[in-house]
């Protein structure tokens, strides 16, 4: 079996692949799948040409082929790293995963580090950390001040620029070492560390070297959607908060369902009810919710809900 790199290590092969990728950057998806195929034949253990592969049948009308390919991925790569039994389920042939595979989200992260503050906030008018921060100003005042702020998924420290000024000391975890390194450049945060928030709490790596109840704050701005049925993310947070502080978060809008969406994009999107549900089974009291424009995506809005949570003694 090959590595799951994005060059299979044969000369061949790569040229076909290569071929095939200006085939369909053309529009021309069947005969990328035709060219990918014949690559495929030199070495059949890529896994990363098997999903390239999916991608090009999908576009050409060939589902089932694109299911094929996919499963081929999961064999190949156990771990997932491409996120294909979230394609699977996109194309209708598994069941959504509660949450998708750890090591898709970190290279997905890591690999849109260096420009993440430029597409998302320059291209796709991504407002959560504005926004969120100003619910939590108009919630708890304008001068505010919290002791300590910990921002889980924090990302490139958008939210944490945001907030800066109202804390005392701003801590902030992610899972991409990517993104801890831009959050480190913007120079706000007191703390960063890498964590797993799909993780019990007590593997998260949120506690490594800290107390429990020590948090003013916590935010998870634009986080959620990566992290599926938030099984683990809610009792996290609590045990985080001190009683009566603050949890402040985004979702993508879920609609009026009970349970969570995966959509076409890989995101996951959350019900209002779903949310409220694993609030309160957390201890967890609502304070406030807001419907908002979260960010663009192909030219289409992306509507979401802004939560603002008081952690119950």
């Amino acid at each position: 079996m090959t590595s799951p790199h994005f060059s299979s290590g044969d000369l061949i092969a790569d040229r076909r692949a290569d071929y095939a990728r200006m085939f369909a950057e053309s529009g021309e998806f069947a005969e990328a799948a035709e060219l990918m195929e014949q690559a495929l034949e030199q070495v059949p253990g890529w896994a990363a040409g098997w999903f390239r592969l999916a991608e090009y049948a999908e576009k050409s009308g060939r589902k089932e082929a694109a299911a094929a390919a996919l499963e081929k991925v999961i064999a190949l790569d156990p771990s997932d790293i491409f996120g294909a039994s979230l394609k699977l389920a996109v194309l209708g042939a598994a069941e959504a995963p509660a949450a998708p595979p750890t090591p898709y989200v970190e290279r997905l992260f890591d690999d849109y580090a260096d420009r993440f503050d430029t597409a998302l906030v320059g291209k796709l008018a991504y407002t959560v950390p504005r926004t969120l921060a100003r619910l939590v100003r108009r919630h708890a005042g304008e001068d505010v001040h919290f002791g300590l702020v910990s921002d889980i998924g924090c990302g490139t420290g958008l939210f944490g620029v945001e907030i800066r000024s109202h804390a005392d000391r701003l801590e902030g975890f992610d899972l991409s070492a990517g993104m801890l390194a831009k959050a480190g450049e913007k120079a706000v945060y007191d703390h960063l560390a890498q964590a797993d928030l799909s993780l019990p709490a007590n593997e998260s790596g949120l506690f490594a070297d800290a107390p429990e109840a020590r948090a003013d704050l916590v935010s998870a701005a634009d986080v959620l959607m990566y992290l599926g049925d938030l099984a683990e993310v809610f009792p996290s947070t609590a045990r985080l908060t001190k009683p009566g502080g603050l949890f402040a978060f985004s979702v993508e809008d879920g609609g009026d369902g009970d349970a969570p969406l995966l959509r076409p994009s890989l995101r996951y999107a959350h019900p209002q009810a779903f949310i409220r549900r694993r609030m309160q089974e957390s201890g967890f009291a609502l304070l406030a919710v807001e419907k908002s424009v979260i960010r663009q995506d192909a030219g289409q809005p992306v509507h979401g809900l802004l939560f603002l949570a008081e952690r119950q003694g």
